[in-house]
């Protein structure tokens, strides 16, 4: 008997056997790809995170504690790579005399390098100008003496007379808050800044000056072992992290007392934990949508054959078929649909993977068990449902319209609305933050509440579709005629009458329709803006999309003209990059011309403390000593717009810092190639005025089309020739922030989410159509047998269907825009600075539409044909 129903199930059914195993397999398929991209995307973050920490570990060694027991205790702990030692002493500051003035410094440090320093850890210290042997000035203190390569630089060291050095080099040190950081004191507790002033020089020549200050002051002087560990780690970020606070801790117990760790890898995976969690929730959150939608889509495949499930199940029963055998062979049917959708899951997976199943075996077997699941409950519940039935007479009865369901009448739709929009003004009014990472606190946590709000507007915003358009088509036929008169002619009454009649099968057709597209409107308006904005930080980051940095003796606008002459160079300017003090605060200063610094890198709203750059930049015109301050700063020095200012800039002939006086003009959040703290931006014209120097440190460049790369090594040829002259553009900086969520190159996700949102858009106005007319077949074939006209019948089939497309793709199209909108505010933490506006890919939403009305009129062509065909068979069953 199973054999026999499975035949007569492939040979009647197989429509709706392929639709179920379909929906069955897109909901593994979109699972799967998402599982794929959680695992990929965590070990991109964590791989990244690795290579962007210089030193590792800053092992710093306790007086009197034994170098060669703790190297011991490292390598027991850990299969380091790499060590080298470094010595650090405390100065009172430094001197350089020359050409009749004197120039002094504040108190810094000098630090021994042990040979084979620079190739070891290549990214702790950069060579601007000079070479790498010898004693190597900071960058900010060769600033401050106006010290150049050959000068001899007094080091005034603490508790012995003052020596001097010959400057080797210039140099710049990137990570210059680790290497200074203050090793074991509690999170907060540290100084906010590295020092100023600092001299690098080889091991012989420290330990030639600074042994005795060592035995002078042994408090003034520490030493440290920089340590590069083995990077073989977990891919999960807090995995990574344990693995690395443990071998830390390791080491610790181990030396007893005689020093401790800086662990600057487990600091930056600690911070890498938020963005994995934020990325999660990402991808879920985008994901989860869909997959419901595919299991919505095999339920509502299932539910359209209700009608002859009834009639077989009542000839069934006829030739005394129990309600057991009822549901074990609709057990079969789920069966082959559960396996049918299982497979064909995996293989669109393994498709969209690459033809691998690997990366995420864990998700591949949590998606094939929820689309097991799936199909089993979406064929078995109807059946066992109907099977209740126990008289042939009841199985076959018609039963009038049912009452409104229990959600309808507790009006649940509109409380879960309200809801949402209570939780959506929390959310966004509070900048409530949907990953918590506590500073110095191992663990990181999700917030899902925060998502909630989206959330219900999916559930709300669908139940209230259905009740509106089940109120429409039960109660307002006229209305529904009159819509459909340009279709349905003199028979638009007729089909509104048909709609009533159907109206269960037409709301829901309404509901999955809206739903698809919310789906894919809001996947893709929301992952343009992301990469977008990913692309706006790279720019705030980088400057511009190329951008030439350089010292004050050698500015980079000196080769301003031969900048923009380069090819696809679409704009260049000029901005100054100074420091200015703020009391006792050494803040970067920014001189920008007001008028063009928008040409060359966007100028946003998000930027500025008022929302408008546009008035910020107005401000900054209308007042030629006005300075716009960054918000830690007002804060700090509880600043009121109009306060008068007295900073100190370096005046460029004698070297000094003097008082320049500034009005406050307004407020600034971000800039680009400013630090997220502290900063001023200015009048570049006043400042060269003030300093006695018109010299810009950097240009920022603006490209044309794809020529970024190009146009990046033109402008290294131009400033070749300039000491300490450097190029970055927008594509490294978007590499150099990979541990952060907005560089996660969501391309990947995209494509596949809007693949199987166009798939889903097809499938809920095509196949649903299909199905359901072809339950009313019998219906069409009748109207074909007493000869209406072929116009006829199609004002039935164009009718309905325009209804579905046209009901379903508004609500859908408005409810994706809300639900993006939506996502952006949650997620404000994640862009930086937050986008102004949602960024529409056009292109795409025109395609969904394209999509919905192709398949419609596919199924409405096939649907016609099958219809003619079917007459004499379809009336045989009446």
């Amino acid at each position: 008997m199973i054999f026999v129903w499975l035949r007569g199930l492939f040979r009647t059914r197989s429509g709706r056997l392929a639709g179920a195993i379909v929906g069955v397999a897109l909901t593994i398929a979109l699972l799967a790809a998402i599982g794929s991209f959680v695992s990929s995307s965590s070990a991109r973050m964590t791989s990244q995170a690795i290579a962007g920490v210089a030193v590792d570990w800053q092992v710093q060694l306790n007086p009197g504690a034994d170098p060669k027991a703790i190297v011991r205790a490292i390598g027991k702990a850990t299969a380091y790579t790499s060590l080298k030692r470094v010595w650090y002493a405390s100065v009172s500051g430094f001197e350089l005399s020359q050409k009749g003035s004197t120039q002094t410094t504040g108190a810094g440090k000098a630090v021994g390098l042990q040979d084979g320093y620079f190739t070891t850890f290549p990214r702790e210290v950069r060579r601007l100008i000079g070479s790498h042997s010898g004693a190597l000035l900071f960058q900010q203190t060769a600033a401050n003496l106006h010290a150049n390569v050959g000068d001899m630089v007094t080091i005034r060291r603490v508790g012995l007379s003052p020596v001097r050095v010959r400057v080797a080099g210039i140099v710049a040190m990137p990570d210059i808050d680790s290497f200074f950081q203050a090793v074991g004191l509690p999170p907060g507790s540290a100084p906010q800044a590295p020092p100023d002033n600092v001299v690098l020089m080889p091991e012989s020549q420290w330990h030639a000056l600074f042994d005795k200050q060592r035995t002078v002051r042994p408090d003034s002087v520490r030493e440290q072992f920089h340590v590069r560990i083995s990077h073989r780690l977990p891919s999960d970020p807090s995995a990574a992290y344990a693995a690395v606070a443990g071998a830390a801790k390791n080491v610790e117990a181990r030396i007893a007392g005689s020093g401790i760790i800086g662990d600057n890898l487990a600091a930056k995976l600690l911070g890498t934990q938020a963005d994995a969690l934020y990325a999660r929730v990402l991808f879920l959150f985008l994901g989860i949508p869909g997959a419901v939608l595919a299991v919505l889509l095999t339920f509502a495949v299932a539910a359209s054959g209700s009608v002859r499930r009834s009639h077989e199940q009542a000839l069934l029963r006829v030739r005394g078929a129990s309600t057991g055998q009822l549901l074990g062979l609709s057990g079969v049917e789920a069966l082959v649909v559960a396996l049918g959708g299982v497979v064909l899951g995996l293989i669109l997976h393994a498709a969209l993977d690459g033809g691998r199943f690997g990366g995420a075996p864990s998700w591949l077997i949590f998606a094939s068990c929820i689309g097991f699941i799936v199909a089993l409950l979406a064929v078995l519940v109807p059946a066992w449902q109907q099977a209740r039935s126990t008289t042939v007479a009841q199985a076959r009865a018609t039963v009038g319209r049912a009452a409104a369901p229990l959600w309808e009448r507790l009006y649940l739709d509109v409380i879960l609305l309200i809801v949402a929009i209570l939780v959506f003004w929390r959310t966004a009014s509070t900048g409530y933050q949907v990953v918590l990472a506590p500073e110095g606190v191992p663990q990181t946590s999700v917030h899902y509440e925060a998502f909630l709000a989206p959330l219900l507007l999916w559930i709300g915003a669908g139940l209230l579709t259905v009740r509106i358009w089940r109120f429409i088509v039960t109660r307002g036929r006229g209305v529904v005629a009159a819509a459909l008169r340009g279709l349905a002619a003199q028979l638009a009454g007729v089909v509104a009458a048909s709609l009533d009649r159907q109206h269960g099968a037409v709301t829901r057709a309404i509901l999955l329709v809206g739903l698809a597209f919310a789906f894919g409107v809001s996947t893709a308006v929301f992952n343009a803006t992301y990469n977008a904005q990913s692309r706006v930080d790279a720019q705030l980051t980088t400057g511009a999309d190329v951008t030439v940095s350089g010292l004050t003796g050698a500015p980079p606008s000196s080769k301003l003209a031969q900048l923009r002459a380069i090819p696809h160079v679409a704009a260049a300017v000029a901005m100054q990059h100074r420091y200015a003090y703020v009391g006792s605060d050494l803040q970067d200063l920014y001189g920008i011309d007001p008028r063009t610094i928008g040409s060359a890198t966007p100028m946003s709203d998000a930027f500025f403390g008022n929302n408008d750059s546009q008035k910020a930049l107005a401000a900054l015109i209308g007042h030629r000593d006005g300075v716009l301050v960054s918000e830690e700063t007002v804060q700090t020095y509880q600043l009121k717009l109009g306060d008068r200012l007295t900073l100190r800039l370096q005046d460029v002939r004698t070297h000094r810092y003097v008082p320049v006086s500034f009005v406050f003009v307004g407020v600034s959040r971000e800039f680009p190639t400013a630090p997220k703290d502290s900063f001023l931006i200015a009048n570049m014209s006043y400042v060269a005025a003030k300093t006695h120097s018109n010299a810009a440190e950097d240009v920022l460049i603006r490209v044309d089309g794809n020529a970024v790369a190009g146009v990046r090594t033109a402008a290294q040829k131009v400033v070749a020739t300039l000491p300490g002259a450097t190029v970055t553009d927008i594509l490294q900086s978007q590499r150099k922030i990979g541990s952060s969520l907005t560089a996660i190159d969501l391309h990947g996700l995209t494509a596949i989410e809007l693949i199987f949102a166009v798939v889903f858009v097809a499938a809920s106005t095509g196949l649903l159509l299909a199905l359901g007319f072809s339950e009313r077949l019998r219906t069409f074939a009748i109207l074909a047998a007493i000869g209406t006209k072929d116009r006829q019948l199609g004002a039935f089939l164009w009718s309905e269907a325009g209804l579905v497309v046209s009901a379903g793709g508004a609500f859908g199209i408005v409810l994706g825009f809300l639900i993006a909108q939506m996502l952006v505010k949650v997620l404000t933490g994640v862009f930086d600075p937050p986008p102004a506006a949602l960024t529409v890919p056009w292109a795409y939403l025109g395609g969904l539409v394209i999509a919905a009305l192709v398949s419609t009129a596919i199924a409405v062509s096939i649907l016609l044909k099958v219809t003619k065909g079917a007459v004499l068979g379809a009336l045989r069953g009446l």
